[in-house]
């Protein structure tokens, strides 16, 4: 998918998740829109920076906008 999120059907089959972790980008998504900032998702994924959160979160967007974009076009 990106460089920040993947899809393998080897891990949580194939659910969208951050590279280098089992964590899905929609669960981030899902916080994000229960008002969590941040630093409180980070606190509960220590082991994902909030850089690569941050990151993973613009790529998301990237590619619900570019994917929205082509169904327009089509």
């Amino acid at each position: 998918m990106g460089k920040y999120i993947i899809s393998d059907p080897d891990i949580l089959g194939g659910t969208p998740v951050i590279k280098g972790t089992r964590v899905p980008i929609g669960r981030i998504l899902f916080l994000l829109k229960d008002g969590y900032t941040l630093a409180a998702i980070q606190e509960d994924y220590p082991h994902i920076d909030v850089k690569t959160l941050s990151t993973a979160i613009d790529e998301a967007i990237e590619t619900l906008n570019a994917t929205l974009h082509a169904k327009k076009v089509l």
